[in-house]
């Protein structure tokens, strides 16, 4: 299972969550529902707290399989290393907000309780994103970057996936890998091998 993954801070004076909720849910041309700013945010602004129901890792994982095409819709937040918040169950409207390579807020992770920020002004109309960064495993295929977690955002700086960004070297051997797979030599011997 992928989690998303964000930065810590540290020693933060805690920002005030609004009075009332500054974005409504309504269809996104990205995925399903998105969260579209009801008023101009200004930048470093506090929007939400994602809440849901806090499980294990172990619990998640017995619910959700990242490989079943049917069931892979999940709204999991991975807050650290025994914690994951499903906000499938006691959710809110923080489980709308889409991703983009390209967002105009982020998650922050304050004390087990995880927010969503403005990074940058917001104006009334405009739908809001955060970048999920899935947190990688190493298992991931080829095929597991564009299709399972592939990203819809259609940014300049699309990555093409929601996967946190690979290093240089990991990229490399990726494209090593899939080059391998699809080299002519390697394919004639699949299908031979097919044959027999």
């Amino acid at each position: 299972m992928a989690s998303r993954t964000v930065k810590k801070k540290t020693k933060i004076k805690p920002k005030p969550l609004p009075l009332v909720q500054p974005f409504v849910v309504k269809k996104s041309k990205i995925a399903g529902k998105g969260a579209f700013a009801t008023r101009d945010i200004k930048k470093g602004e506090r929007l939400i707290e994602y809440l849901g129901e806090r499980v294990s890792h172990a619990v998640a994982d017995a619910r959700y399989d990242d490989h079943d095409g049917d069931a892979h819709h999940t709204f999991l937040f991975n807050v650290n290393r025994s914690v994951i918040i499903d906000a499938y169950v006691d959710g809110n409207d923080a489980r709308f907000i889409n991703h983009s390579c390209d967002p105009n807020c982020e998650s922050e992770i304050e004390r087990s309780r995880v927010f969503i920020d403005a990074i940058r002004d917001i104006r009334k109309g405009e739908e809001l994103y955060y970048d999920y960064a899935y947190g990688r495993d190493g298992t991931e295929t080829v095929e597991d970057e564009t299709d399972l977690y592939g990203c819809r955002c259609g940014t300049n700086k699309c990555r093409g996936t929601i996967l946190e960004p690979l290093s240089k070297a990991a990229k490399k051997r990726l494209a090593d890998k899939a080059a391998r797979r699809h080299h002519p030599k390697h394919t004639a011997s699949r299908k031979a091998h097919r044959q027999h």
